[in-house]
């Protein structure tokens, strides 16, 4: 007969250990999930366990298919997880556009007047306001809107009170609905509008610098000319002024325009055009200018 070595016993010692293991890690793969684990993965464990005569390649092949099956399923996992990743990530990048086009239809519908009421308060609100502060301080325009506004609720409350009393019913605080809301400002809220606002300084300056700095001589030029209209304009008008023409334009301009809207495209066309010829003679004697210097 024929005696193996001692070396060939340790290491199919070593192979029955590693066998042994694997085939618990595959049953308890299969018991946690049988609908991840692959067919041929369960035809091997099923065959593994009906035969009792293996050979040494047999061995082999089972267990790299055992660990090929493993590596299958935690590429398959880290697949659905990412999945899962992007699809969370996405309602939240298409929700800020939904928002901003949500608040601009609202500020259509009161520039247009869809809703006549309601753009009649803030029109009036608005324009109220401006005209209070060109005439009064800004401390005494907030003073008199605080103290009217409190001497509004505090009749109101005093109001409940006295008709709770003479009608002998329980006594409700008028503004419980409003003391009971939440009005605390989110973090995220507060952190997404710094954000945006951060951006739009950071845009900024980096568009005074290009100006100033004469980056670009024509768009200089034309900032300087801006600032030499405006000087005409700030020694008619002042800043609240310029604000009430503002306001009051808001509310009448697009309305207007809705309505004559054939008129309008037509002289803004002509003064644009006109604009565009004064500009383009402007560049081309200052091009010429330049070739001529150097």
């Amino acid at each position: 007969m024929l005696t193996t070595p001692p070396w060939s016993r340790l290491a199919l010692c070593a192979m029955d250990n590693q066998i042994s293991s694997t085939t618990d890690d595959l049953k308890n793969l299969q018991q946690a999930d049988e609908n991840l684990a692959p067919k041929e993965l369960t035809a091997e464990v099923s065959h593994f366990s009906q035969c009792s005569n293996f050979d040494i390649d047999d061995i082999l092949d089972l267990a790299g298919g055992a660990k090929d099956a493993i590596e299958r399923h935690r590429k398959s996992e880290d697949q659905l997880m990412e999945i899962e990743n992007s699809t969370s990530s996405q309602p939240e990048e298409e929700k800020a556009p939904a928002e901003a086009e949500a608040l601009s239809s609202q500020l259509w519908d009161l520039l247009y007047w869809h809703n006549v009421q309601k753009t009649a308060y803030v029109f009036g609100a608005t324009l109220s306001l401006l005209i209070s502060l060109s005439l009064f301080s800004i401390i005494s325009v907030s003073s008199y809107i605080a103290l009217a506004l409190l001497s509004v609720t505090i009749c109101f409350r005093i109001y409940r009170g006295i008709t709770d009393a003479f009608q002998k019913s329980q006594t409700t605080h008028p503004f419980e609905f409003y003391l009971e809301r939440d009005v605390t400002l989110p973090a995220d809220v507060f952190y997404k509008h710094s954000d945006m606002l951060l951006k739009q300084i950071n845009a900024t300056v980096h568009r005074l610098m290009h100006l100033f700095l004469v980056e670009d001589l024509v768009d200089s030029l034309k900032f300087a000319l801006q600032l030499w209209v405006l000087t005409y304009v700030g020694s008619f008008f002042n800043g609240l002024t310029l604000l009430i023409i503002g306001d009051v334009a808001a509310f009448t301009c697009p309305v207007l325009y809705k309505k004559y809207k054939v008129q309008f495209d037509h002289y803004y066309g002509l003064v644009q055009s006109y604009f565009k010829d004064v500009v383009q003679k402007i560049q081309v004697k200052i091009y010429g200018l330049k070739n001529k210097a150097e």
